[in-house]
């Protein structure tokens, strides 16, 4: 159990990665890339044991100001609408900033839990 959060953040290097090169055929890139890279980098440093708190707070007060921002009208009908092309194509506006809510989401949860690292380890 004490290797947990090294592996933990090892995985979502991997994951944000990923996100990351999603993002490149997006219509602003150059955004969400910046952010996940971001998000990566917080990570190395979650993984290297290293949880900056006041960088970390910012990070992540500015991912749930944007989730709200992007939240959809209706994540019922989101889902519903991805459920029913049965693909995952950027068909409308709305679901790319579903997306792109719950990636900023993740991305605070992630680092809400090295700024909880982080506060624990300097108590």
């Amino acid at each position: 159990m004490k290797n947990f959060p090294k592996y933990f953040f090892l995985f979502w290097i991997f994951g944000f990665s990923l996100f990351a090169y999603w993002q490149i055929n997006d219509p602003d890139p150059e955004i969400w890339v910046t952010i996940y890279a971001v998000a990566i980098l917080f990570s190395a440093m979650a993984a290297r044991g290293k949880h900056p708190l006041i960088p970390l707070t910012i990070a992540i007060i500015s991912c749930v100001i944007g989730a709200v921002y992007f939240f959809p009208d209706s994540v019922r009908e989101w889902i519903g609408f991805e459920l029913e092309n049965k693909d995952l194509t950027m068909k409308t506006q709305e679901s790319e900033e579903a997306r792109e809510t719950f990636g900023l989401l993740i991305i605070a949860s992630v680092l809400s839990y090295s700024a909880y690292l982080g506060w624990k380890k300097r108590n």
